[in-house]
């Protein structure tokens, strides 16, 4: 029987700064949207007995807590808010604080520092990123549209106002409701034709 004393055995720990990137990570946005994140974490060791006693590989236990910590915090927001200014999770500065205060309060028991965790990709998974690019080119389509119609409307009622102010013309309703339907159409097809060949 030999009796080895704990004290005798020494683990050199490195505690230097470290960075870990990990792979696309699978995660899900606040609509429940498959995504893939890829996530920067600059981090070292504090406290070398907590460290050393506390877990056995830090690389994986860091992974675990990101991954973790992922999940938390992607599911608070949607990746993209398509017909509204929402906050969502394109705000990477937001979003690698909010990874970053989580992970330090979960890694702080075991003696493992983070600095920062900002998040280098949030991209949707393969399966969806045709249907989610779609649905993109769609609103920004519609917000084009909208904007050129209330542009197109306010030059309409600007244009009959003063013509009408000016004593240019004389209109009856029947006359007005007309010449607004032609102005507008001309105008629409104009700022659209227009737009196109921009």
């Amino acid at each position: 029987l030999v009796w080895v004393s704990p004290l005798l055995l020494r683990r050199r720990v490195d505690v230097r700064l470290r960075h870990w990137r990990s792979e696309p990570l699978p995660a899900v946005d606040a609509n429940g949207t498959a995504l893939r994140v890829v996530v920067l974490v600059v981090w070292r060791i504090k406290d070398t007995v907590r460290a050393v006693l506390g877990i056995e590989d830090h690389e994986a236990y860091l992974s675990a807590q990101v991954e973790a910590a992922m999940a938390r915090v992607l599911s608070q927001l949607p990746a993209d808010a398509f017909h509204e200014d929402a906050p969502t999770l394109r705000d990477a500065e937001a979003v690698g604080d909010a990874l970053t205060r989580m992970l330090k309060a979960d890694c702080e028991p075991v003696g493992v520092e983070v600095y920062s965790a900002q998040p280098t990709g949030i991209e949707y998974a393969p399966e969806v990123a045709a249907a989610m690019q779609r649905r993109r080119i769609a609103a920004i389509d519609s917000r084009h549209r909208d904007s050129v119609l209330t542009s197109v409307v306010d030059a309409v009622d600007d244009t009959v106002n003063r013509l009408t102010t000016r004593g240019i013309v004389e209109l009856d309703d029947y006359e007005r409701k007309a010449l607004v339907k032609d102005l507008t159409v001309a105008f629409y097809t104009g700022r659209s034709g227009g737009g196109d060949g921009a």
